[in-house]
């Protein structure tokens, strides 16, 4: 107790507040309660009659306090809602009224009582017990100017869920919407399962992974960068339809769009393929937005985004469309490097394809001109290392991207299940580690290969970027505003 009052003992605001804790056990009465039987939610309280006799019992944090004489009004706010309680010292005795007039701002109180509107039209719980469950010591934010600073929001985000009643509604609503996931694919007959964590290999996208050290094992393992590769084991189990919701780790830049914890959702399915995928991903997204929001168009970042229609092209002819440049044409890889120099397409050194030049043709020049919901697909081999090779053309694989607004919030193929074009695939992501890709992998997963020797059917796979698909169903413009606790840099 002496280290924690030498640490605030400068702070006078504080000092002032442990004053009245010492008033109020004078009185005896404990400053940090007990448990208490909090019997009704306060949105309970909103959605009744003020003519009902029904005795409430609620509890919740104070936000507004007025004395009045003899009176107290005051808000109490809970998750579902926030309700004004008139305290009057006739009705509670003098007693207690003592210990409420040493209440304020911050504090948390249990109340029971019954409702009436007031003289300007307000329903409001007439208290006929008070009990104080928590005194506040350290003030909350001034209320008119609020709690602005976006630092202090996300490092104190307790702070922001008090402050702020549309910060509390935006988490609500990203429960909502992960149910939202679970309901539409349980429907479906997906089974939810969960995969390790921790991998000895790393695997199932291309990204720079967290490296820890188990040390009963004397093993490094890498935190996931994504949950693929056994998921798929599932699928050659023999699961037909199976899903996770669960962290990924990337150890890569933060941004608005970027945290390097995050939270996906891959599924697969057996006997389906990369176009089921988009039907699925098309459904589910118009699920959410109607049974969240109650309909299909939303407003996102200053646009009106259709929700109720996704539009389809293949890379190569968007590319086209937006550039002129034609890579249906069979193209050396320095007739692609002449073209995108004159489209001023940059190309790192490890990019030794037409595939690779493809890709950052569509990134660079594309990307930025999608708006409304958009499949992407047919992208090349060279990119999408676990992704089957198209029928047609096999320079290309059956594989899509759901972009949105210029965003990326979907990624999907029909899943390669030839062990040797698999095994030649993880070969070349090992030349383009060497070549200096970072996100390339690194080790060929033989185990992975010796799983589909055993036969993996023809499967679609899915991820949704479940942040991302909440910001945009939010609203929100930064990743950080849906995750409850983002990476923030260290303070000195």
């Amino acid at each position: 107790m002496e280290k924690y009052f030498d640490r605030v003992g400068k702070e006078r605001l504080v000092m002032e507040q442990w004053e009245k804790i010492k008033e109020i056990e004078a009185l005896g009465v404990y400053p940090f309660g007990k448990k208490y039987d909090k019997v009704h939610m306060i949105g309970d309280l909103l959605k009744s009659s003020p003519e009902t006799e029904t005795t409430f019992k609620t509890a919740g944090r104070i936000m507004g306090f007025r004395e009045q004489g003899k009176a107290v009004f005051a808000h109490i706010e809970d998750q579902t809602g926030k309700i004004q309680v008139y305290i009057r010292q006739d009705q509670i005795g003098e007693e207690a009224f003592e210990i409420v007039k040493k209440l304020g701002v911050g504090d948390i109180i249990g109340v029971e009582g019954t409702l009436f509107m007031t003289q300007k039209g307000e329903l409001t719980l007439r208290v006929s017990q008070v009990e104080l469950l928590s005194k506040n010591v350290r003030a909350l934010p001034e209320k008119f100017h609020g709690l602005t600073d976006v630092e202090t929001r996300y490092r104190k985000r307790y702070l922001d869920l008090i402050m702020n009643r549309d910060v509390k509604e935006t988490f609500m609503k990203r429960v909502r919407i992960i149910n939202g996931i679970r309901e539409f694919l349980n429907k479906k007959g997906f089974l939810e399962v969960e995969t390790p964590m921790m991998h000895p290999i790393v695997g199932g996208a291309a990204a720079r992974p967290f490296i820890t050290h188990h040390n009963a094992l004397d093993m490094e393992l890498y935190l996931r960068i994504a949950p693929e590769l056994y998921l798929k084991r599932l699928i050659i189990g023999g699961f037909d339809k199976v899903y996770e919701i669960n962290r990924n780790f990337r150890n890569e830049g933060i941004s608005t769009r970027h945290n390097p914890e995050f939270t996906m959702m891959e599924l697969y399915q057996a006997y389906a393929d990369y176009n089921d995928m988009m039907d699925l991903t098309e459904s589910l997204f118009q699920y959410l937005a109607t049974e969240v929001l109650g309909a299909t168009k939303i407003e996102y970042n200053g646009k009106e985004i259709d929700l109720g229609k996704f539009y389809r092209i293949h890379m190569v002819d968007m590319i086209k469309d937006i550039t002129g440049a034609d890579f249906w044409q069979n193209l050396t890889v320095e007739e692609a490097k002449a073209l995108a120099k004159q489209h001023h397409v940059e190309i790192a050194d490890h990019m030794t394809s037409v595939g690779h030049i493809i890709n950052e043709f569509f990134e660079q020049k594309c990307e930025e001109h999608i708006v409304q919901p958009t499949f992407i697909y047919g992208h090349p081999v060279e990119i999408s290392p676990l992704a089957k090779r198209n029928a047609q053309d096999s320079r290309f694989t059956d594989r899509f991207e759901l972009f949105i607004d210029a965003r990326e919030y979907a990624n999907a193929f029909s899943e390669l299940n030839d062990p040797a074009d698999q095994r030649g695939r993880f070969e070349a992501q090992v030349e383009e580690a060497l070549l200096g890709n970072d996100e390339a992998t690194a080790v060929i997963d033989d185990d992975y290969i010796e799983a589909l020797e055993y036969a993996l059917p023809p499967t679609g796979g899915l991820g949704i970027g479940i942040d991302r698909a909440i910001m945009l169903l939010t609203g929100s413009p930064s990743i950080r505003d849906v995750v409850l606790f983002p990476q923030m840099k260290r303070r000195d």
